[in-house]
């Protein structure tokens, strides 16, 4: 066989890259759980000695460290004084936990990853699924500190007021039911938002609801309760919301013919899930390749694991998403928003 070194070398590169990227993932997490991104980001410019001063960790580990990321970009070094600092959209990215496109949750779920990577290669094998619960703890946090800053940077603002009359009910006082959400961040989010109204946060994971009560302490709008999609109590709800959930779940059908049997006739129905185009063409970019790559090690498997296994897939397209909607009871649905990482769709009776 004789390979086109015109094709190959930039293959190679690429695989230098991700290797590269698997590698300083792990440092991502080291950087997040010993505060040194948020040393750097605080104090700097600052010497690697002086950095590990600061966070009381070991120099020659700091040092290697930080030209780790410098060498992946994530800080900045400037050769002529040899310290460290971080630009503002460093800072951003991986040092505020508050900013909005913070994203070190998702280094967080990629230890998941190849923590169950063994389970996952048996799966294959037989074809069976993987629950939610049997995943490592680290995946539960990292999902919800990963879709926590999109959340909080375009619901209230964006996503909420492309439905129709639905903030003008939740600043009147309406009946809200938040499916599979998690450690409770969008759930939050909206009663923090809107104070008159009351959000019910459902999941079926138990664990998660625990924390979910705990980051949600204090507030007397709010409640969770550990219920599946398909089966969930109450009744009467103004708005029933499902991020980035609805393709994880064995009946996704189930799911939406219990959301459209809860809702009031006027009531709407907000499905948040991953942007996506209909076909496999359509979604080979950067984001449809991370989608893709956290659906084969977790959304599948765990829709596998439920009765029915649609297996819908992070990657499911608007037009599938319809389909499943129209099959649970709903006749008007409609793209609200597009976002680079989702799109928001507004299903009513």
């Amino acid at each position: 066989m004789t390979l086109d070194m015109q094709k190959l070398e930039p293959l190679l590169g690429m695989m230098v890259t991700e290797i590269g990227a698997a590698a300083n993932a792990a440092l991502v997490l080291v950087g997040d759980k010993l505060g040194l991104y948020k040393a750097l980001a605080a104090h700097g410019p600052l010497s690697s000695d002086d950095l590990a001063k600061r966070t009381n960790t070991a120099p020659r580990y700091v040092r290697e460290w930080l030209s780790a990321q410098a060498a992946s970009g994530f800080v900045t070094y400037d050769a002529a004084t040899n310290i460290f600092s971080m630009s503002p959209e460093q800072a951003a990215v991986l040092a505020d936990d508050d900013s909005v496109v913070n994203m070190t949750g998702g280094f967080y779920a990629l230890a998941a990853v190849y923590a169950d990577e063994p389970r996952l290669t048996e799966a294959f094998k037989i074809g069976k699924g993987i629950g939610w619960g049997e995943h490592c703890n680290c995946l539960f946090c990292g999902t919800e500190r990963f879709f926590r800053p999109g959340y909080k940077g375009h619901l209230v603002a964006e996503w909420l007021p492309a439905l129709d009359g639905v903030v003008a009910k939740l600043e009147n006082g309406a009946k809200v039911a938040d499916i599979g959400c998690g450690h409770g961040a969008s759930t939050l989010i909206m009663a923090q938002a809107f104070p008159k109204s009351h959000f019910t946060g459902f999941d079926f994971h138990e664990p998660s609801v625990v924390r979910a009560r705990e980051v949600g302490a204090g507030h007397k709008n709010l409640a969770f309760e550990q219920a599946r999609a398909q089966d969930f109590p109450g009744g009467d709800f103004d708005l029933v919301t499902i991020f980035d959930a609805l393709h994880d779940m064995g009946d996704p059908v189930g799911a939406a013919r219990r959301v459209r049997e809860c809702l009031k006739d006027d009531g709407t129905f907000m499905v948040v899930e991953p942007m996506a185009g209909d076909s496999l063409q359509e979604n080979l970019n950067p984001v449809g390749r991370v989608y893709y790559a956290f659906s084969t090690n977790v959304c599948v498997p765990a829709s596998l694991n439920q009765e029915v296994g649609a297996a819908l897939g992070a990657q499911a397209g608007e037009t599938k998403l319809t389909q499943v909607l129209r099959e649970g009871g709903f006749t008007r649905i409609r793209r609200a928003v597009s976002a680079p990482f989702n799109m928001v769709l507004e299903a009513r009776p």
